[in-house]
């Protein structure tokens, strides 16, 4: 079973539960090879003592829906930023994935709705299945940008990918930016989601070029003047390394992971 499910490494059908492979064969989700092994096309992680299913590895299809280590960091930092959300909060996981960001903000949370967001059907039925498995009340919305989210939330939490992707997979390639592009425009349009007094949330990953983070600078210039207070730090100086040998990543001096807090500023009174 760990072997199957945990490192998607191909088995001898005989050494997994029978329900197991009736239930992935069901779904569309087991390969019989030809040397008479199996292999499944989803993977099962565990994140904070709950079950994600995700895309096996490698993760090379266009639609691939991806969990590895930032999505740990991720859902850590998350768990920093919850104190003072209201009872009953309205969470937004956008570019949700597996659904890790939202699933474990709302479990953490108690008394959370959750809405699951992402441009990717695939990544939206898993998450959904991940959701329920945890019994989190949500819904699901397939959108092209957080703008496209209708309605306000108390928390809005995201993961932007951030890689420099010459093959442009939508769980990997952050645009322009030299991978940035998409947190700084998900970060601007999220930020106008929010509820007075609610929280927007990132994990991810910026380039520095010339010693310089060249998201920290862009935010900088375009956050507004007024209404929301921000915290931007490192939390990793050093991820990726073997990406800096390819030819995408010429003039980059290192990738680092970043954590992003915005709290936008509770109505005036009156």
């Amino acid at each position: 079973m760990a072997d199957l499910l945990g490192w998607s490494l191909p088995c001898d059908p005989h050494l997994v539960p029978a329900s197991i492979l009736d239930a992935l064969a069901a779904a569309g989700l087991l390969t019989r090879r030809a040397d008479g092994l199996v292999a499944a096309r989803v993977r099962v992680s565990n994140v904070f003592g709950r079950l994600f299913v995700h895309s096996s590895y490698p993760t090379h299809d266009q639609d691939a829906v991806f969990l590895g280590p930032d999505s740990y960091r991720f859902a850590d930092y998350i768990s920093r930023h919850l104190a003072g959300l209201p009872g009953s909060a309205r969470v937004l996981d956008y570019g949700a994935g597996a659904g890790v960001g939202g699933i474990i903000a709302a479990s953490l949370h108690g008394k959370a709705t959750l809405t699951l967001a992402d441009v990717n059907p695939k990544a939206l039925s898993l998450a959904a299945v991940n959701a329920t498995f945890a019994g989190i009340e949500h819904r699901t919305v397939r959108v092209n940008q957080p703008a496209d989210v209708d309605g306000s939330f108390d928390l809005i939490v995201t993961h932007p990918p951030f890689m420099i992707d010459p093959d442009r997979r939508a769980y990997r390639d952050g645009g322009d930016l030299f991978g940035g592009k998409l947190s700084l425009d998900w970060t601007l349009m999220a930020i106008r989601k929010l509820a007075p007094g609610g929280r927007f949330v990132m994990h991810t990953g910026v380039s520095i070029v010339g010693g310089h983070d060249v998201l920290h600078d862009a935010l900088t210039a375009a956050m507004p003047a007024q209404g929301y207070r921000y915290d931007y730090r490192v939390l990793d100086p050093d991820i990726f390394g073997d990406e800096l040998d390819k030819e995408p990543y010429a003039g980059v001096d290192r990738i680092a992971a970043i954590g992003l807090c915005v709290e936008r500023a509770l109505a005036p009174h009156g």
